[in-house]
């Protein structure tokens, strides 16, 4: 019985991978909604009863907020997708979520690099 519990943890990380990979593709062939910017899926993660997945995703370009929407209203064409390319009994329902950590680094970048560049104007 021990090595079933230890099992399942895994088998959830695969499972949201194997989401991950697929919504990658089904998004980028299959998904004409113009609302849709280019679309990044960050991470998915699955809740344990496989009922529901939070997709979070970033832009390399549009509106996060379009986005969003045009995808959460996708999902169900998504799921449909989804439930022919993967073998498993329950496919989750998809819950899109933009994902601001690329936008954050980026900033955080930006200020210590001006934080670096103030600092030798200082020392010279």
């Amino acid at each position: 019985m021990p090595a079933r519990k230890s099992a399942a943890p895994n088998r959830s990380f695969k499972v949201a991978d194997q989401i991950q990979r697929d919504l990658t593709e089904l998004i980028a062939r299959e998904l004409k909604d113009p609302r849709v910017g280019m679309v990044t899926i960050q991470a998915v993660e699955v809740t344990p009863d496989y009922a529901h997945a939070k997709v979070f995703f970033s832009l390399l370009v549009g509106d996060p907020a379009e986005s969003e929407l045009a995808l959460n209203q996708a999902a169900g064409f998504l799921r449909n997708g989804l439930f022919k390319r993967l073998h498993i009994h329950t496919v989750p329902t998809l819950h899109f979520q933009f994902d601001r950590t690329t936008e954050r680094a980026a900033d955080m970048n930006a200020l210590i690099a001006q934080a670096v560049a103030s600092r030798s104007k200082n020392e010279d």
